[in-house]
């Protein structure tokens, strides 16, 4: 006799899960829907009753009518296998000491904001501090909606060029920072990883000091052999929770390495020439001697680099995703 479905609890958590996303989906279209209606018949009672008045309310409806739909089609374009998942985000900083690392640590700041703002969790799970100021690396994890979606489009190096604040002669320094991001996977994901390839070593957690510091080695850092690829997490106390959760991320960057693999091989077939190492620039942030960031991918200019660096970067974020998209088509 076969089990009942819902003697299997993972199962019948996978199910619900997926209703509830199918019920949020329809609930959204649903809103959209009748924001449409409301926006028509405000335009209607405008036009008929000729009242000049409802012409601010009527544009106003249609400004946000406009921008839930450009969402959504945002979200359509978010197909991929992984999109719906989670992301794992890797800041580095580049060359340059204490400017690069300080580059970073902005970095940091921009894409928790926009997590933030868009109601995401953000977890640090690994955080290697400067030598005077900034960072010079760190991993979050991003959860919510379609997080590595919308942040797959951040992967490559950004620019910056600027008057250091740490040069007493007051000259323009430019810096880089890389930006990694690869999605989170679930378990029931096939990659093999083999026990004795992996070398694990622990380590004191690093803390703020004085009670914060953690007096157990309780961070962790596994390294996989065979392909040399390093993960550490120190978030948690525990160290059985810092190993699960470096697991976790090991397997993320092994699928990651796998997918780069696959995508060379059809590059080969195709004839074409892909950088799949470090990336190449995809934007640059300008303090000086003008104010301007610039996607170099999609040719997209904002001159408010404050709200940029405070995490609107939406509509970087959008031109790239749409671009990807119609590349696909052709």
């Amino acid at each position: 006799m076969a089990p009942d479905f819902w003697d299997q609890p993972e199962e019948a958590q996978k199910l619900m899960q997926q209703i509830t996303s199918l019920q949020e989906q329809i609930r959204e279209f649903q809103d959209l829907y009748r924001e449409w209606e409301d926006a028509w018949t405000l335009y209607q009672l405008a036009t008929e009753e000729d009242l000049e008045e409802m012409e601010a309310e009527v544009a106003q409806a249609v400004r946000q009518l406009t921008r839930a739909v450009e969402k959504k089609e945002l979200e359509v374009l978010l197909s991929g296998p992984y999109d719906q998942n989670d992301a794992l985000l890797s800041l580095h900083a580049g060359a340059g000491g204490t400017e690069a690392q300080d580059w970073c640590q902005m970095l940091l700041r921009m894409y928790t904001r926009w997590a933030e703002n868009r109601g995401y969790k953000v977890e640090v799970l690994d955080l290697l501090p400067g030598d005077e100021a900034g960072i010079k690396s760190a991993t979050l994890e991003i959860s919510g909606p379609h997080a590595y979606g919308y942040l797959k489009a951040e992967k490559g190096v950004h620019r910056l060029v600027r008057i250091s604040p740490f040069d007493a002669s007051g000259r323009r320094h430019t810096s880089f920072a890389s930006v990694d991001v690869i999605p989170e996977v679930e378990d029931e994901v096939e990659v093999e990883i083999n026990p004795e390839d992996l070398r694990i070593d622990t380590y004191r957690s690093g803390g703020a000091g004085g009670q914060h510091v953690n007096k157990t080695d309780s961070a962790v850092r596994i390294t996989h052999i065979p392909t040399g690829i390093v993960v550490q997490c120190q978030s948690e106390r525990s160290q059985i929770s810092n190993r699960t959760k470096a697991m976790k991320m090991l397997k993320a960057k092994l699928l990651d390495l796998k997918l780069k693999e696959q995508e060379a091989k059809l590059a080969a077939l195709r004839g074409e020439q892909q950088d799949i190492a470090w990336g190449s620039q995809i934007r640059s942030y300008v303090f000086q001697p003008y104010r301007l960031v610039k996607d170099h991918r999609t040719n997209v200019e904002i001159g408010n680099v404050e709200a940029v660096m405070d995490g609107e970067i939406d509509e970087f974020i959008s031109a790239y995703l749409i671009q990807q998209a119609r590349q696909r088509k052709e």
